[in-house]
C-alpha cells in the first residue's frame, strides 16, 4: 500500500473512520457492490468490530435492475452475513438514467413497471427492499433520476433521525477518474472543519471519502491481506483480459460503462440476451462500441468538412426531438464562452488566437481565483493542445459529444435538468408509438 509521510493509507483510512464516528451519531453509507465501495463497508465493519460500536450503520443500496449475478450476491452476502451492524436500504424504484447506447432512447427507467416482462432481473423479495409497494420516501417522484434520489435522500435521512447531523461514507478513490478528483480536490468547496477528505452537501449532511487516495493496488493489497469477500466478477473480468483500472460494477448502458456490454456475452452469457432486450441500442453499442459509431475518441474530420460545417451535419442527422437538446446545449455553452467566460490559465491564454478572445485581466471567483475570466469572440474550429485539456469552446468539441451520444453534455461540463428529463420522456413516449 502506498504511503505518506506518517502512516500507509489503511492506518489513515482507519483514522478517518474513527474522526467520522466520534463526531456524528447519524452515519450512512453509500453501497454499489463494487471493489471500492466493498472495501469501504468492510473498513467499517471492522472499525465497529474492533471498537464494539453497538449501534447500526445505515447501508443504502440503490438496485439498477441490469446487474451481473455475482454483483447480487455479493451485497446480499455482505448485507446477510453483517446483520447485526447494519440497517439495509436495498432500493429498487424506477428511476432515469443514461442511455448512451442508443440516440432514439437517449434515457432508460429501471425497474419500469410497464416493462417488468423485459426485466433483466426478477426483483427481490427481502423484507429489506424497498419499491414502488412500500416506498417510505416522500421526496421520491415518479422517474426521478438517480443524481436527484442520491441528493435528496441525505436530508430525508437525517429528519427520520431527528434531524440530527448525518455523514455518509462514499467509497471514492481520485486516482479512478479526473471528476472524482476534482470532486475531492476542490480547494473552493464547503467541507466538515476542514477535513479535505469530506463535502458538505446540505446544511445537514456531509459526503465523506476515507479511501480517497488510495490507489487501485492498494484496494487488493487490502482485499488479500486482510483475506475480505469481494465482489468474485473481478476474478472474471480478470480471467477476461480487463485491466484492474478498468473494471466497472454499474448498470452497462451509461457513459463509462457501455465499453463494457460485451463482456455481459463474455462473463455471464445467461444475462447476455435480456442485457440486449432491454434496452434500444444495446446490441448496436456492443458491436460497435470503441468505433466511430459510438464516438471513440480517435475521430477524424471527413474530407471536405471543417469541424462546424460537420457539427451542422451532424445535427442534421439526428432525431429531430434530440437534435433541438442538442441545440440548446451548444447555444448555452456559446453564450457562456461569449458573455460570462470562464477562467483561463496565462499558460493556455497564450495558446489562444488573440483576435478570437478578450482577456478580461479580471480574476475568476472560482477555484484559487488566480486565473483570468477569458470570453470568445469567435467560435474557433479546433483549438490543439487544448481541446482535451478542459471545456474551451470549439466546434470540435461540440462535435465530439454530438458522436460520443453525450445527451446530457456532460463532457461540455453541463448536468442533467429537470425540464430535460421531463421532456426526454415525452420523446420516450413519443418513439415507443413510432416503434
Amino acid at each position: 500500500m502506498k504511503t505518506n509521510p506518517t502512516k500507509n493509507v489503511y492506518e489513515a483510512a482507519m483514522e478517518r473512520i474513527e474522526y467520522i464516528f466520534n463526531n456524528f451519531d447519524n452515519i450512512y453509507l453509500s453501497f454499489s457492490g463494487g471493489k471500492d465501495s466493498g472495501v469501504m463497508l468492510n473498513l467499517v465493519l471492522d472499525y465497529m468490530r474492533t471498537h464494539h460500536i453497538k449501534r447500526k450503520i445505515s447501508v443504502l443500496f440503490i438496485d439498477l435492475e441490469a446487474f451481473y449475478k455475482k454483483t447480487i450476491e455479493f451485497i446480499e452476502k455482505m448485507y446477510f452475513e453483517n446483520a447485526e451492524l447494519i440497517d439495509p436500504y436495498w432500493v429498487c424504484l424506477p428511476m432515469l438514467t443514461t442511455n448512451a447506447v442508443s440516440m432514439y432512447e437517449p434515457f432508460w427507467i429501471f425497474w419500469e413497471p410497464e416493462k417488468k416482462d423485459k426485466w433483466v432481473r426478477e426483483m427481490p423479495e427481502y423484507d429489506f427492499i424497498i419499491n414502488l409497494e412500500n416506498n417510505p420516501f416522500d421526496f421520491y417522484k415518479k422517474n426521478m433520476t438517480f443524481e436527484e434520489f442520491i441528493a435528496l435522500f441525505g436530508d430525508w435521512y437525517a429528519d427520520k433521525h431527528g434531524g440530527k447531523k448525518t455523514a455518509c461514507l462514499v467509497g471514492i478513490r481520485t486516482d479512478e477518474s479526473l471528476n472524482r478528483y476534482r470532486a475531492i480536490a476542490r480547494t473552493d468547496k464547503a467541507s466538515y472543519n476542514s477535513k479535505n477528505y469530506s463535502t458538505k452537501i446540505t446544511d445537514k449532511t456531509y459526503n465523506f471519502y476515507p479511501i480517497y487516495d488510495w490507489r487501485v493496488e492498494d484496494i487488493w493489497t487490502y482485499n488479500g491481506k486482510f483475506h475480505k469477500f469481494y465482489n468474485n466478477m473481478y476474478d472474471l473480468f480478470y480471467k477476461a483480459g480487463v485491466s484492474l483500472s478498468k473494471m466497472r460494477i454499474c448498470e452497462p448502458y451509461g457513459d463509462e460503462q457501455k465499453a463494457g456490454l460485451n463482456l455481459f456475452k463474455i462473463v455471464e452469457p445467461e444475462t447476455w440476451i435480456k442485457v440486449v432486450d432491454r434496452v434500444s441500442g444495446a446490441n448496436f453499442g456492443n458491436i460497435y462500441c470503441g468505433t466511430k459509431a459510438l464516438g471513440a475518441k480517435r475521430i477524424k474530420l471527413p474530407e471536405g468538412h471543417s469541424w462546424k460545417s460537420y457539427c451542422k451535419f451532424l445535427l442534421k442527422t439526428l432525431p429531430a426531438e434530440t437534435r433541438k437538446i442538442y441545440i440548446k446545449k451548444f447555444v448555452k455553452f456559446i453564450r457562456y464562452w461569449n458573455k460570462v467566460g470562464s477562467p483561463v490559465s496565462d499558460e493556455d491564454i497564450l495558446q489562444l488566437d488573440p483576435e478570437m478572445v478578450v482577456n478580461t485581466h479580471q480574476f475568476s471567483n472560482r477555484g484559487l481565483k488566480d486565473k483570468y475570466v477569458v470570453k470568445f469572440l469567435e467560435i474557433p474550429d479546433v483549438l490543439p493542445g487544448l481541446d482535451n485539456k478542459t471545456d474551451f469552446l470549439s466546434w470540435r468539441r461540440m462535435c465530439m459529444a454530438i458522436l460520443k451520444n453525450d445527451i446530457s453534455c456532460e463532457s461540455l461540463s453541463f448536468s442533467f435538468t429537470k425540464r430535460q428529463v421531463l421532456r426526454q420522456q415525452e420523446l420516450i413516449r413519443k418513439y415507443k408509438e413510432m416503434l
